[in-house]
């Protein structure tokens, strides 16, 4: 059976479509409506709000990313609650998120009814940028974890880093936002191998490339044509490269 499955399409109504108790971990990178301090500034397009002026439009935009402060935790709080029915007992829930939208998601986790645990913090190094001298970098982003009820006692791993050390490299980056997959190879340790990944924002589908190259299985979700499209591409090259004898075979 294929390892894999990306479906394209919005996430809430497509996690109301997925059966109960059934994947082992939800991780994830949802749009964090970030990027400034103003309406105005949020309203921008992800490509102006996050990407150096020299490196615009090297990547397919994305929407949904301009949501205010309430309205960003009453629908984080939706699709977490979801995520919550599809996990099994004890399965994980990870989600990234920036400075100025921890404290809105780790309510909205909360909300959502997962158990809080923690937060495993990504340093992506001294490359980081910083508006100026004045300005500690702006280094690291942040992942808000928890259970679905009590955290099972691992055997096959663990324990694990609560900071991760990954730089983003640009043979590796496929999407405006996108994660390292190292970091995300780390981040899919502790679900059982052979378990069930769900990444109900997916973007270029980084958390299914750790999970079939670390031994597990995956499901996405992405509304943006352009990025499932590209999600495919590398979740089949990665099929293909955990297979027995590679991309030989």
């Amino acid at each position: 059976m294929k390892p894999w499955q990306m479906i394209e399409g919005e996430a809430l109504p497509e996690l109301l479509a997925m059966p109960g108790a059934s994947v082992d971990a939800v991780i994830t990178d949802p749009p964090y409506s970030s990027g400034g301090f103003s309406r105005d500034d949020k309203g921008k397009s992800p490509d102006a709000k996050y990407t150096q002026h020299q490196q615009r439009g090297r990547y397919p935009d994305f929407s949904g990313d301009s949501r205010d402060q309430r309205s960003y935790l009453t629908w984080c709080a939706l699709w977490i609650a979801e995520c919550l029915r599809v996990l099994k007992p004890g399965g994980y829930f990870m989600s990234f998120t920036d400075w100025r939208q921890l404290p809105v998601m780790t309510d909205a986790v909360q909300a959502g009814g997962v158990f809080w645990r923690g937060l495993t913090v990504w340093d992506k190094g001294r490359g980081a940028r910083a508006p100026h001298k004045g300005y500690f970098r702006h280094q690291c982003e942040y992942v808000v974890w928890g259970t679905k009820g009590a955290a099972s006692m691992l055997t096959h791993d663990g324990p694990f880093d609560g900071c991760i050390q990954a730089t983003v490299r640009r043979d590796d980056k496929h999407h405006l936002t996108g994660k390292p997959t190292a970091l995300m190879r780390e981040l899919v340790r502790p679900v059982p191998p052979g378990g069930l990944v769900l990444d109900p924002f997916a973007g270029s589908g980084s958390t299914g490339v750790a999970a079939l190259q670390s031994g597990r299985r995956f499901i996405g979700i992405e509304r943006e044509a352009a990025y499932a499209d590209i999600s495919r591409q590398r979740l089949a090259a990665a099929e293909q490269e955990s297979r027995p004898g590679g991309a030989e075979t």
